[in-house]
């Protein structure tokens, strides 16, 4: 096993080294740009908060908070039947990459690694003017990490609601024919063509009230709050005022895509006590986005805010022409579990 692992690591530098050479940059594209995340300095450690026991918040925080389950104590039948302590926290379990440019992996260091050959979408270089100044429209990549932050910092040993994996590139768009083709896409969310009206979507000025303010409103499904509609689930954004708003509202349809398509599932509320369940409509109220690249929000109430918030009291100003095609989120999931 050992042999394996150092084979794998050796073909992965060797890969890195490949896609990090001045030849191979300059024949694959556009410069990318990015830097690691820094777990230290570049993650919001407050965002873990509010924690609770049962109904009871124990380390409130400054953060608005899902409702928990109102008994401290709870049960579970499998594998084996248990009674323990119903617990609420919010863990860092996912990292995203949301570029403009094919094969951009800004939470990597802003390396490229093409494959050798034309897939995915073309380079968009910032948002095109479409009939007029009024419209923009913009094209957005997403690469999904494995990142159970916790659990690798070992903060409780042997905690079983901590999910116990490896760093891992889990998705990328690139390769999915459904993300870039808003027809395509239609046969994972057939019911877009009941939104998409005009009273809908109005009824999106309230989630992205109720979102800013505290949270965001899983009833209105089909709404992203001040970003815009969660449908089509993919990167072809219409209405693009911003690398930040444009690049969180690609986030949230495509951590929807993964609800629906069953990849992502559902870890808050009573449901998630014993185990995950699934949860093809996704509940906005279950994650939290904060910003790592270009530049990590890690203070203040909006650090890491809800699906749906508006992007302007955290991250004005932290996109820059220079980088700002290539983003990097770091994604907090609430997670209620039974401890032994």
């Amino acid at each position: 096993m050992r042999l394996i692992r150092t084979l794998a690591l050796a073909c992965f530098c060797a890969v890195l080294a490949l896609a990090l050479s001045p030849e191979r940059a300059t024949a694959a594209g556009p410069a990318c740009h990015g830097k690691f995340v820094n777990p230290i300095t570049d993650v919001c450690w407050s965002c873990l908060f509010p924690l609770s026991v049962g109904g009871l918040k124990i380390w409130p925080g400054n953060r608005p908070d899902p409702s928990n389950p109102a008994s401290p104590i709870c049960a579970c039948t499998d594998p084996l039947p248990r009674i323990g302590i119903s617990v609420g926290f919010w863990e860092p379990a996912r990292l995203a990459d949301v570029t403009m440019k094919p094969w951009c992996f800004p939470n990597l260091g802003g390396v490229r690694i093409a494959p050798g050959f034309d897939i995915g979408q073309g380079y968009l270089a910032g948002p095109s003017m479409v009939g007029g100044r009024s419209q923009s429209t913009a094209k957005w990549h997403v690469h999904w990490y494995v990142y159970p932050l916790l659990y690798w910092m070992e903060l409780l040993t042997d905690f079983v609601c901590f999910e116990q994996a490896s760093f891992d590139i889990a998705y990328m768009t690139e390769v999915d024919p459904l993300w870039q083709d808003d027809a395509l896409s239609g046969l994972i969310n057939p019911e877009a063509i009941v939104f998409a009206n005009p009273i809908a979507q109005a009824a999106c000025a309230a989630d992205c009230i109720a979102g800013t303010a505290s949270l965001p409103l899983d009833p209105l499904f089909w709404c992203a709050g001040c970003q815009g509609s969660m449908y089509p689930m993919n990167g072809n954004i219409p209405s693009s005022i911003g690398h930040v708003q444009s690049s969180r509202l690609a986030l949230s349809r495509f951590a929807y895509k993964m609800h629906r398509q069953g990849l992502a599932w559902g870890t808050m509320g009573s449901k998630g006590l014993c185990a995950k369940y699934l949860m093809p409509i996704m509940r906005k109220q279950q994650y939290r986005f904060q910003m790592v690249n270009p530049i990590p929000t890690v203070s203040g109430r909006f650090a890491c805010s809800a699906i749906g918030a508006s992007t302007f009291p955290p991250d004005a100003g932290r996109a820059y022409p220079a980088a700002g095609e290539d983003m990097g989120y770091l994604v907090w999931r609430k997670r209620n579990c039974c401890v032994l």
